[in-house]
């Protein structure tokens, strides 16, 4: 907005991303690359503003990111609040297999979202150390980006 002479405060700044993020968003997702049918998920700790939260992400095995959610806590209420809402991302395809890191609170979450239907019956949970390399090294980015400055409340 500088380059072009306007003054904008920050504040109208993130009320235009209040207002037009939704929409921005609508308008994306069709045009998004159908995520592939093995998933890998992850949680990592961010700064959030002020307080710390539990990132948990999940992307297709080349690496594309399917759906984020932050989450105050790391226990299977929020592993199953992320399998719901995986499953309701737009542009992906119903996964087979899901790989994850050794966290306890995954096989619990992912027996309840398969017994509540919001997992496919056939779909299978891997928990192998290095299956989730590719969003691990992923993470780097993320923790760069967070020591260079705090991450802003995402919408």
């Amino acid at each position: 907005m500088r380059e072009r002479g306007l003054s904008v405060d920050h504040t109208t700044v993130f009320r235009w991303v209040q207002r037009y993020a939704p929409e921005i968003n609508r308008r994306m997702r069709p045009h998004l690359k159908m995520g592939g049918t093995s998933y890998r998920l992850d949680e990592t700790y961010v700064k959030v503003g002020t307080g710390w939260k539990y990132l948990y992400r999940a992307v297709d095995s080349i690496g594309c990111t399917i759906e984020f959610m932050l989450s105050a806590k790391r226990d299977v209420s929020a592993a199953q609040r992320f399998f719901k809402k995986l499953m309701r991302a737009d542009h992906r395809r119903l996964p087979f297999t899901i790989g994850t890191d050794k966290h306890a609170s995954y096989p619990e979450a992912f027996a309840t979202s398969v017994a509540e239907k919001v997992l496919p019956a056939d779909c299978k949970l891997r928990r192998v150390k290095y299956l989730n390399n590719v969003i691990e090294q992923d993470h780097r980015a993320i923790k760069e980006v967070e020591s260079d400055a705090v991450l802003p409340l995402l919408p």
